[in-house]
């Protein structure tokens, strides 16, 4: 009965069971990598949580061990899957990996976290980190990301340019108009105005004809002309033939 304890049952069992007083102390806000204040991550010591004899404890205490430590390390890469494992194993598999495999899967995911604090950080997390990373020791590891990488972020924000709020507009309206009007026309030397002059009259007046070679006239002048020059033919004709019958009653 005691294998089928599942690994939430025991992480309940674990949150029962009172920790080490130096796992429940509290770390000072930290900067984050936007240097930004920011609650620390706190990376536990797992070693503290060995209380009891691996080798005499019983399977249920060696279990309520386990997701102790699981409880304690789940942000950690890697690591939770690998006790994971092992809690579905037997008692016996448990107990040695709790002795020998716990401690090198551990320092793995204690350096691979050291290395993810590495990305786009300053020159000071970068060199912090490299040096803790070329020492290989978990109490390296743990001063690091506990106190050290904060540190270090200090310093690297300390170096960054403080961003000053500016109140002026960054875009600001123009009253002038971009386009002038073309109110006043623009003459071109290539558009000339040609002034078309208007034909003189073709009548010419009454008696200005002459030696000039000038046109007869013609229209409601030379009606009336003829009009009066064939009332004078026949007053002509009617003067001639009076006057040839009184020569004739003379004569006779």
């Amino acid at each position: 009965m005691r294998r089928k304890f599942t690994a939430g049952a025991l992480i309940a069992l674990a949150f029962l069971v009172p920790a080490a007083p130096a796992m429940a102390q509290t770390k000072a806000p930290g900067l984050n990598a936007a240097c930004q204040t920011v609650e620390r991550k706190v990376y536990k010591d797992i070693r503290e949580l060995v209380t009891i004899d691996l080798d005499t404890a019983t399977n249920q205490q060696l279990r309520i061990l386990t997701a102790q430590i699981l409880a304690a390390t789940d942000s950690l890469p890697v690591l939770p899957d690998r006790i994971q494992e092992r809690l579905r194993g037997t008692p016996d598999e448990l107990r040695a990996y709790l002795k020998t495999g716990l401690q090198t899967d551990w320092l793995i995911a204690l350096r691979i976290s050291v290395g993810q604090t590495m990305t786009g950080a300053g020159p000071n997390v970068k060199k912090a980190a490299q040096d803790v990373l070329d020492e290989e020791a978990v109490d390296a590891y743990l001063a690091y990301l506990n106190d050290g990488l904060y540190a270090a972020r200090v310093e690297d924000c300390k170096s960054q340019p403080t961003a000053t709020p500016t109140s002026r507009p960054t875009a600001t309206p123009t009253a002038t108009p971009t386009a002038t009007p073309s109110a006043s026309p623009s003459v071109s030397p290539s558009a000339t105005t040609t002034v078309v002059p208007t034909p003189a009259s073709s009548t010419t007046p009454a008696g200005a004809g002459g030696g000039d070679g000038g046109l007869p006239v013609t229209g409601a002048q030379t009606a009336t002309m003829a009009g009066i020059g064939a009332a004078l033919l026949l007053i002509g004709g009617a003067v001639f033939v009076i006057g040839r019958r009184r020569r004739a009653r003379f004569v006779a």
